[in-house]
């Protein structure tokens, strides 16, 4: 029997269950010292001194770092805009300005954690204080202060796509809607926060036990800001507690590098560990872009969408991480999953003094399907034709052309998916086309149903490298008695080593007990590349595949142990154009369809979650409860960020620093009813045919919320959280 399509159980779930599973923050060294971080909490600024003289002195402390200590005092997962620490005496321009609250002054290392904790408050740091820019709007004007004078704009990343005639294509419009969508910061509140440990290892690499989602990334960044050989570091990932994006880019991985190869040259071989506070967690790590789309679409009277114009601000906050790539996708999304004759989008990544955003569930296609579903939504309003029925007729099919000029990957579903979708949810069609269901009305609420559908890559994008790659042994006799898989690819809770495990088993026609996974070090696994972008299935199934096949090639020639290392490498994509924005930039793409029942209480404005149906197209669920999970994980979490999630920035500080302030959904605060639609369209190069799926649920939910809202009190709401205090405003009940 198939191993694939099977729910077995997690590989570490008992060890979970059990409490033996060691994160980060739980691994106990002998002879461990202490870490603690001196943050700005500050927005924008020069440090024009420091003095560490007096924790120095301080009894218990060993040693104190700041940016004159960082041998190459950059990093950056996309460009090396950030400073490891920041302060005086550094080789690179400008790295004595702070330019958020979260920026790294001084690091102290102490016998214990309280003591460093005391050293750190005891380093005296003058600052001249400069001036900032907190919304990217002005950020983009001239005359703006400027994070990075050197690059001379705040502007650090633009696209743009040139599709048709956009004025003829509006002149052919019978109905145009215009508006100004505005999306928020989310933080990823990932269950452990920053924390990591830090030591030689017996062939004398500095090694660091930590949490993220590329083992290799974090080498290559660790060894250049120490400039040292890749070679000479370690990246190993224990158990890890969640991650969502949050922990692609850096934060206390070369830190503590740095720590343990300064000590060891004052002659301290000592391990350092190091856990934030939920507090430093919030400040110190990227949130999701908040995004302000300004658009206009047009259709035909028929039906027929035939211009959309969209301009896309993504306020990128202090540094670039992943600004670029997060807008590359909003730039290809926000016209939706809708094939589009005449299309005009300038998309622009902007520097402000917020902290940085950057990766988090979706990288850019929540923001974008917000803006393209309710503008969708709207023209349909204004045609006066159900939603279902307008979308069916501009959904992108087999041979479309995206916005890019260029026709998506085969295996095209949204069509499929949609349809699901809608009938689970109780439209029905008829001789005059798909009619909506009715809503009752619940205890004296107003009630509405919304639905909404997007599309989101899998893997990365326009042009970017990707390439996967597993190793397989086989060890035995007669037969495979044993199979050890090495890969680097992380476990974020999303069940990707169970996977791994279980896809090794098909791929070798043995039992999974007789698999040992090796996973997550840089030691023993060559590059999986990111655990991010719906990837890790796809491209590690493909690898393990490929694996597989050398190994067995090679017990069949009697070689034992049979070992293969194979690298999976997909189709290439390309980068947009600059003047049309014309690519190739996905191998691979999910699709996905939402249906919203909510109740509005009209004297609270608190907003109930009554029913959510979502059909998500996986290609094949290699494991239907692990996919049945991330839809209900993702629905939960893209609630909060629809109705509770409330991330205050006020002139670059951080007021909802603490989870008792910045308030995430509880069980009380969950969907009432979540019915999983597991549709299972092969995808061509996929493993087994499986897709990506871990981001698409999580895309269209808000609009299909706000959409449902509309329809239950007859309110457009533009931007979010809803809030009962933004509900009650909207209808006008409060001022």
């Amino acid at each position: 029997m198939s191993i694939i399509g099977q729910s077995i159980t997690r590989v570490d779930a008992e060890a979970k269950v059990r409490g033996q599973a060691l994160y980060p923050g739980d691994v106990y060294l002998p002879d461990m010292l202490h870490m603690k971080v001196k943050f700005a909490l500050r927005p924008h600024a020069r440090v024009v001194k420091i003095d560490t003289s007096k924790a120095e002195a301080l009894p218990g402390v060993i040693l104190v770092l700041t940016a004159r200590d960082v041998p190459v005092n950059e990093y950056g997962l996309g460009m090396y805009d950030q400073p490891v620490l920041c302060g005086p005496g550094g080789v690179k321009e400008y790295t004595d300005r702070v330019r958020f609250e979260g920026d790294q002054v001084a690091l102290v290392i102490a016998e214990d954690e309280e003591t460093a904790a005391k050293g750190r408050d005891l380093v005296d740091v003058e600052y001249e204080d400069l001036p900032g820019v907190y919304d990217p709007i002005e950020a983009m004007k001239d005359g703006a202060p400027l994070l990075h004078p050197d690059k001379g704009s705040n502007i650090f990343t633009r696209y743009r796509i040139r599709k048709g005639d956009i004025e003829e294509g509006f002149k052919k419009a019978d109905v145009i809607v215009e508006g100004e969508y505005r999306t928020p910061a989310q933080e990823h509140a990932f269950l452990q926060p920053e924390a990591g440990v830090a030591y030689y290892d017996d062939q004398g690499r500095i090694t660091v036990i930590v949490g993220g989602q590329w083992t290799h990334k974090d080498r290559d960044q660790i060894a250049h800001a120490l400039n040292i050989p890749a070679d000479q570091v370690r990246v190993i990932y224990p158990a890890i507690g969640g991650a969502f994006g949050g922990r692609e880019d850096m934060s206390v991985q070369i830190i503590l590098a740095l720590a343990v190869m300064r000590l060891k040259e004052k002659g301290i071989d000592r391990p350092v560990k190091i856990v934030w506070t939920r507090e430093e967690s919030i400040i110190g790590h990227n949130k999701r872009h908040p995004f302000i789309f300004q658009t206009r679409w047009g259709a035909t009277r028929d039906g027929k969408i035939v211009a959309a114009k969209v301009t896309v601000i993504a306020d990128g906050g202090a540094y670039a991480y992943t600004t670029p790539k997060v807008l590359g996708n909003a730039n290809l999304m926000c016209t939706g999953p809708y094939e589009i004759p005449n299309v005009w989008v300038d998309s622009f990544g902007v520097y402000t003094n917020n902290i940085p955003n950057g990766a988090f569930r979706g990288f850019g296609g929540p923001q974008s399907s917000f803006e393209a579903e309710m503008q969708v939504s709207k023209l349909a309003e204004k045609l006066g034709m159900d939603p279902v029925e307008f979308r069916m007729g501009n959904l992108l099919d087999e041979g479309a052309l995206l916005s890019v000029g260029t026709p998506l990957p085969r295996g095209v579903s949204i069509k499929k998916v949609v349809q699901k979708c809608a009938e689970t949810a109780g439209w029905t069609q008829t001789a005059s086309g798909w009619q909506a269901p009715k809503v009752d009305a619940i205890n004296g609420k107003w009630t509405g149903i919304g639905l909404a559908c997007a599309f989101k890559n899998v893997g990365f994008s326009f042009g970017a490298p990707e390439q996967c790659t597993a190793t397989i042994e086989l060890h035995g006799e007669a037969e495979i008695d044993r199979v050890i898989l090495k890969h680097s690819g992380a476990e974020v809770g999303q069940g990707s080593h169970t996977v791994f495990v279980q896809m090794a088993a098909e791929a070798l026609g043995v039992p999974v007990d007789r698999i040992e996974l090796v996973a997550s070090d840089t030691a023993f696994s060559e590059n999986s590349g990111s655990v991010s972008a719906s990837r890790m299935t796809f491209m590690a199934g493909n690898s393990i595949r490929g694996a597989a096949q050398e190994a067995l090639e090679k017990w069949e020639a009697e070689e034992r142990p049979a070992i293969s290392t194979y690298t999976y490498r997909p189709p290439k994509t390309s980068m947009y154009d600059p003047e049309t924005g014309k690519s190739e930039p996905n191998f691979a793409y999910g699709y996905v369809a939402e249906a919203v029942k909510v109740s509005v209480d009209p004297e609270t404005g608190e907003i109930t979650l009554e029913d959510i149906v979502c059909a998500d197209d996986v290609g094949k669920a290699i494991n239907p409860q692990q996919v049945e999970g991330q839809i209900e994980g993702a629905i939960v979490q893209a609630a909060g960020y629809a109705l509770l999630e409330n991330f205050i920035q006020e002139q670059g500080i951080t007021k909802t620093r603490t989870l008792s302030t910045y308030l995430i959904p509880t069980v009380l605060d969950i969907p009432k009813r979540v019915k999983p639609v597991v549709l299972e369209y092969a995808d061509p190069i996929g493993p087994w045919g499986a897709r990506g799926m871990g981001e698409m649920p999580y895309m269209p939910l808000a609009p299909a919320v706000i959409t449902a809202v509309k329809n239950a009190t007859g309110k457009w709401f533009d931007e979010f959280p809803l809030t009962p205090e933004k509900v009650l405003r909207g209808l006008g009940k409060i001022p």
